[in-house]
């Protein structure tokens, strides 16, 4: 696909900030059919943009990273969610042993990740880059927010990807917290077993990678906790290294 295959962006986008995030999810899949996929961490908020896309099309495909490392209670909730929304996972897993992976990155302590953006580029960054070079899709939906961190503030609801060789689209990303734990409550949707606990962003399960957090900290906080990381590096065009 070439962009010159001509989105208006500076059209468009005007257009969607106005629309509610289904609507936007319509216009996505009005625009790329079939070849429109999605992407889930099957994390804290999780089930609301899946609710949303799989209402507007239904078996859409469903990008899923299984890095090796990830909690047993999100392979839990992914079940629980398949079930739930007949949904079609692609599940795209890292090439490596996640076992002989931390022998050979001298990594010594399984709970902790001394080199996080190493971990991230070749157990995260590079299944999925796989899956999107696989499935080539000329949309893909994701689940960012402009309040989530500083990195994301300025993104617009539709990007073109050169790294993805796609258009991204982001029906979320005027959304604040309270809007997505409304919507979770009107549709009685469930959330992450973990949130419970105190994870509100869940990622993989070193200590260093997610924490719980603290009453009245950022629901972020407790991503990479003391690094000035804020991206695992999906969501960014060049990939982590």
């Amino acid at each position: 696909m070439q962009q010159s295959e001509a989105i208006d962006l500076l059209a468009v986008n005007p257009m969607l900030e106005s629309r509610s995030p289904g609507q936007i999810i319509e216009w996505a899949h009005a625009e790329f059919g079939d070849e429109l996929v999605m992407s889930s961490s099957f994390g804290a908020e999780s089930a609301v943009m899946l609710h949303l896309a799989s209402h507007v099309f239904p078996r859409i495909k469903v990008i899923m990273v299984d890095t090796g490392y990830l909690f047993p209670e999100t392979h839990a909730f992914m079940e629980q969610l398949r079930q739930r929304f007949d949904l079609n996972i692609w599940v795209y897993r890292t090439s490596n042993d996640p076992i002989q992976y931390l022998k050979t990155a001298n990594e010594t302590d399984p709970t902790w990740r001394n080199n996080i953006e190493a971990c991230c580029a070749i157990n995260k960054n590079e299944p999925h880059d796989r899956a999107i070079k696989q499935l080539a899709p000329k949309g893909w939906l994701r689940g960012i927010r402009r309040e989530q961190a500083d990195t994301r503030k300025a993104r617009q609801i539709v990007e073109w990807s050169t790294r993805n060789n796609c258009y991204a689209i982001s029906p979320l990303l005027p959304w604040s917290g309270r809007d997505i734990w409304l919507y979770i409550k009107q549709h009685d949707l469930p959330y992450h077993p973990l949130v419970e606990k105190g994870f509100l962003s869940i990622g993989c399960n070193p200590q260093s990678c997610t924490r719980a957090v603290m009453p009245g900290e950022d629901p972020r906080a407790g991503r990479w906790a003391g690094q000035s990381k804020t991206e695992c590096g999906l969501h960014v065009e060049a990939p982590v290294k």
